[in-house]
């Protein structure tokens, strides 16, 4: 087994199982909403694959990846180990794109747990081709703070947005953003996506925002501001959901 990630969440275990193995709980922090979002949980967490551990200390999702929680001082410490790579498999060339998948998702759940446990999020998601350059350049995020600092800027699509850096890696940025939340902070995240041959030649970029309790008119603002960001920088890219 091969690319461990982990993340320390600052909760106790059980309240991190149960997050893993409640439907409704897995849709605050795995993926985006999108009609397809409850079969795909069902399928990952909840099929006749999965291998829950008696002492809810590790789960084996369907395709062999593995979720392990471990205690420690500052809450739980929550790692994802992929499977062994079969090179004869149909996902073998999504294989990084699978990796960077778990990383976004990990740190939605340790957003989810830290600063929303008990609320419902709304999402923005859109994905574009790589060959319009890197989102996380386009909008300004290249040299944000280091996790953990406080941030202030102007984003391409013109808001002006302020927070704490969340998390970076590679090729993704996570930031905290106040007015994506009526109440504490709603999560921004830019990730750059690795080039798939024969589905994504030129690579690419997604853009996940996670909203909690604004009003309609305050999401469609946002909805708009990036909507008209994203047709204009990616104009061959389809609109968000």
């Amino acid at each position: 087994m091969t690319n461990n990630l982990s993340v320390v969440i600052n909760s106790d275990a059980p309240q991190v199982w149960t997050m893993l193995r409640e439907p409704a709980k897995v849709a605050e922090w795995h993926g985006w909403q999108a009609d397809d979002l409850a079969s795909e949980i069902k399928e990952i967490y909840f099929n006749s694959t999965v291998v829950e551990n008696p002492d809810h200390t590790a789960l084996t999702v369907d395709g062999g990846d593995e979720f392990t929680l471990k205690p420690v001082p500052t809450g739980t410490e929550v790692s994802v180990t992929r499977a062994a790579l079969d090179h004869n498999s149909e996902w073998a060339a999504w294989d990084e794109d699978i990796t960077q998948g778990w990383l976004t998702f990990l740190q939605q759940l340790r957003f989810a747990l830290e600063r929303h446990p008990h609320a419902k999020r709304r999402t923005i998601f859109f994905s574009v081709p790589g060959s319009g350059g890197s989102a996380i350049e386009k909008l300004g995020l290249k040299d944000v703070p280091a996790p953990g600092e406080e941030y202030s800027l102007t984003l391409g699509t013109g808001e002006e947005i302020a927070g704490r850096v969340w998390y970076k890696s590679n090729h993704q940025v996570g930031l905290t953003v106040h007015s994506y939340a009526e109440h504490g902070d709603g999560l921004l995240i830019v990730a750059d996506q690795p080039v798939i041959p024969d589905a994504r030649p030129d690579g690419g970029s997604m853009v996940i925002i996670s909203t909690y309790e604004l009003g309609a008119h305050a999401l469609e603002t946002i909805r708009t501001l990036w909507d008209d960001w994203r047709a204009e920088n990616y104009p061959t890219s389809e609109p968000i959901h």
